[in-house]
């Protein structure tokens, strides 16, 4: 498969996997444990597609290595949700989550930055939208984040991720980075 088929379909994933986003709409149990597994597949396949690119970096390992369980850990949380909670493991398993999402995606960011197969200005405002959601993240264990944090912590995230995927899928990897 050529490079830009790639881009497209790694474009794809990452739209796909905030599709988990949908299920906070609706409480019919089967509904959000289709999105948490089309999510928790997507952020998988995004990992295994990108591989390659990284192929001379050594973070690449730990890359695919956390996505994997981030992926895992949604598809797993999703069958909890469906079955009722089992053991109240549903919630613990998502704030792991967030962690594992954002030590991967700075190492994501990290690694596009370092290949140039995108422009460097969507990997730098990758690397600083993780930073803004893991201040978010520790100020939310003090219990008390004003709502403006919360939203200044994941937007950037949220919009980077949206604007690398439609990127992706109308211009492809950079040919020569």
């Amino acid at each position: 498969m050529n490079s830009r088929k790639i881009a497209t379909i790694v474009g794809v994933l990452i739209l796909l996997a905030y599709s988990v986003l949908a299920s906070s709409v609706t409480d019919l149990k089967w509904v959000v444990t289709f999105f948490e597994v089309i999510s928790g597949l997507a952020v998988i396949g995004i990992a295994v597609l990108m591989f390659p690119f990284f192929k001379s970096h050594g973070l690449r390992f730990g890359y695919i290595s956390l996505k994997s369980v981030e992926g895992l850990i949604m598809i797993i949380a999703g069958f909890f949700f469906l079955g009722g909670s089992v053991f109240g493991l549903r919630d613990p398993m998502y704030s792991v989550h967030t962690y594992i999402f954002i030590v991967s995606a700075f190492i994501f960011y990290v690694l596009l930055y370092k290949t140039r197969i995108v422009p460097r200005f969507i990997s730098v405002w990758g690397m600083i939208a993780v930073v803004l959601l893991l201040v978010s993240q520790l100020w939310e264990l003090s219990g008390s984040i004003p709502m403006v944090v919360s939203v200044i912590g994941l937007a950037p995230m949220v919009l980077n991720e949206f604007y690398l995927a439609i990127h992706l899928m109308v211009k492809g990897f950079k040919a020569n980075p």
